[in-house]
């Protein structure tokens, strides 16, 4: 930097106050008639005669703009300005130029990026304006930059926290998903307790003397393969299940004189009782929310199509279809086990005798759905392996409920054995010499053990007292599959 007391700091009366110019100029005359012109505007000026010694200048202390010559020895406007522009292109340039100059202008324009070209002997006030114009842009330029580099920062701090975000919300629905997955399972596992406990409740109802056992169990079952022929969705489907696991629970304060007695049999103050026990069905189960549609079944599974049944006298679609299902269904398994009659029907007889109520008892769609099923053979039975306790193995699932001689529910379908409850399972065999069989479900591609076959008449007296004691319908200790 030229040590020309005129490269002093002006007081700031410019738009673009303590902006720093570079004058350069090999005219000692052009320098000060400049200087004179930038004193008054705020600027801070400094002044280099030549080229080499502008860059010096640049070298030393940032500038924000540079007004050179073109001709100047050694080092002219055009060779310097693309000096400027290579070693600190942050710098406005500016070129002062006689009208002679122009092949020289073009080249400084290519070669140093100029800002504008300015003609000797120049306008004042254009000067001036022409300056304030090239900072003016210059500012911009800065402010794009400033404001493009945060933008960039930001849109960097903004990608970091949504990547931040992302996985946050990803590890929340993972969170969110394994508790829905934990809150299903323990549904799932409460919605299968609460149907085993119905069920084991169902089979105490049938464990008094007299009682038919097994019987709603077994309504029951033809009840859910006959959802899919009437278009039962999961949710209603199950509703009538329980309907038909608990239709007879008004019953339960039955004398042990009417159970298993058919209506006919009954004298008319048991009759009276009989007719009644629908509604006490019902009233029985109002304080579980979730079982008042079981309720109306229950309560409506004696109505009959033409409106003679009880207790309400309703007929038609005014009784709900899950009790004309189970009408149908328990009426049906009562005939086949003589409980409506004096004598027990073969299931020929039992569905001749609902196909005849047809229109005045039964629903048609409903006998078309029984009817349906009693032809198709059972899934069960091509799905189950039977086998004795002594080929259980802890993993098998059982298949089908394990009931006691009087209906009562020991084991639910799907149970996994362990290794504690197979122990169990064949001390009770061995120390009550009974043969008991269970049904498990048959593993896909797996040769499933089956049951041994029947020993010969020729057997011992021990096997043969087994055998008669694990098939006599009234031996205490005895087991069966519904």
């Amino acid at each position: 930097m030229t040590s020309d007391p005129t490269a002093s700091t002006l007081v700031s009366r410019a738009p673009f106050e303590g902006a720093t110019l570079l004058l350069v100029d090999d005219e000692s005359g052009v320098l000060n008639a400049l200087r004179r012109l930038f004193r008054g505007q705020g600027y801070t000026v400094l002044l280099a005669s030549s080229g080499a010694e502008g860059l010096q200048v640049l070298a030393q202390q940032p500038v924000d703009l540079v007004l050179s010559d073109m001709r100047m020895p050694e080092m002219d406007g055009a060779q310097f300005l693309a000096q400027v522009r290579q070693r600190h292109p942050q710098a406005v340039r500016l070129l002062l130029t006689g009208y002679a100059d122009i092949g020289s202008t073009i080249a400084a324009i290519n070669q140093g990026e100029i800002h504008r070209y300015i003609a000797k002997p120049w306008n004042d006030p254009d000067l001036l304006l022409t300056v304030q114009e090239a900072l003016r842009r210059r500012q911009l330029e800065l402010e794009n930059q400033r404001l493009l580099a945060q933008v960039q920062v930001q849109n960097q701090a903004l990608a970091e926290l949504n990547q931040g975000l992302e996985q946050r919300v990803k590890a929340r629905t993972a969170e969110i998903e394994q508790i829905n997955d934990m809150l299903e399972k323990a549904y799932e596992e409460l919605n299968e307790n609460f149907m085993v406990a119905v069920t084991v409740f169902s089979g105490l109802l049938e464990m008094r003397e007299g009682a038919v056992a097994g019987h709603a169990r077994r309504v029951a079952a033809l009840v859910k393969r006959m959802g899919p022929h009437l278009g039962l969705d999961e949710r209603a489907l199950q509703e009538v299940y329980l309907g038909a696991l608990l239709h007879d629970i008004g019953s339960i304060g039955f004398p042990d004189r009417m159970l298993g007695k058919p209506l006919s049999l009954l004298v008319p103050e048991d009759q009276i009782r009989y007719r009644r026990h629908p509604k006490d069905g019902e009233a029985a189960l109002m304080p579980l929310a979730r079982l008042h549609g079981v309720g109306r079944i229950v309560r409506q599974h004696h109505e009959r199509m033409d409106g003679k049944g009880f207790p309400d006298g309703l007929e038609g679609e005014d009784i709900v279809l899950g009790a004309r299902i189970v009408a149908a269904v328990s009426d049906y398994d009562d005939l086949v086990h003589g409980a409506m009659s004096a004598q027990a029907h073969s299931r020929q007889q039992a569905l001749q005798t609902i196909r005849g109520g047809v229109g005045t008892h039964y629903d048609p769609r409903v006998v078309e759905a029984l009817e349906a099923v009693l032809a198709e053979p059972d899934p069960q039975e091509r799905e189950d392996e039977c086998i004795e306790a002594i080929q259980l193995r802890p993993g098998m699932v059982l298949a089908r409920d394990l009931l006691s001689a009087k209906g009562a529910l020991l084991l639910a379908a799907g149970y996994v054995f362990e290794e504690r409850v197979i122990r169990q399972i064949r001390e009770f065999v061995s120390s009550e010499g009974v043969r008991l069989t269970l049904h498990v479900r048959r593993v896909p591609g797996d040769a499933a053990p089956r049951l041994t076959p029947p020993r010969s008449a020729a057997a011992t007296p021990a096997t043969a007292n087994t055998a008669t004691t694990a098939t006599t319908a009234t031996a205490s200790p005895e087991l069966r599959h519904a």
